[in-house]
């Protein structure tokens, strides 16, 4: 419910929807496969972290929020001054975390 939420947020704002990954290796395997230009990531994907899609992330040059609805405190230093979008969702926080990033791919 929470994804389907975010994605009709980010479709309102005006953007695609690539894909939905419920797994890491999902992610990961998406990652790899490219053709997005901007992700958001949540911090745990079905009770696992997501760090090694991040890392996928980081290598590739794609830029990416995070996502969170437990204690920020969780993340590893190399991402943790990465963009963090806190639950529930608001397609305000939302707007204004894919501005910034936006800014930062021009």
């Amino acid at each position: 419910m929470i994804s389907m939420m975010l994605e009709e947020f980010i479709e309102t704002l005006g953007h695609e929807v690539r894909g939905v990954a419920s797994t890491v290796d999902e992610a990961c395997q998406m990652v790899r496969e490219g053709g997005f230009d901007l992700a958001v990531v949540d911090c745990n994907l079905n009770g696992e972290e997501v760090w090694p899609a991040t890392e996928l992330l980081e290598q590739a040059g794609i830029p990416y929020i995070l996502s969170s609805g437990g204690s920020i405190s969780s993340v590893p230093q190399p991402y943790s001054a990465r963009p963090m979008l806190a639950k529930p969702y608001t397609i305000g926080a939302i707007s204004d975390l894919i501005e910034a990033a936006e800014v930062r791919l021009a």
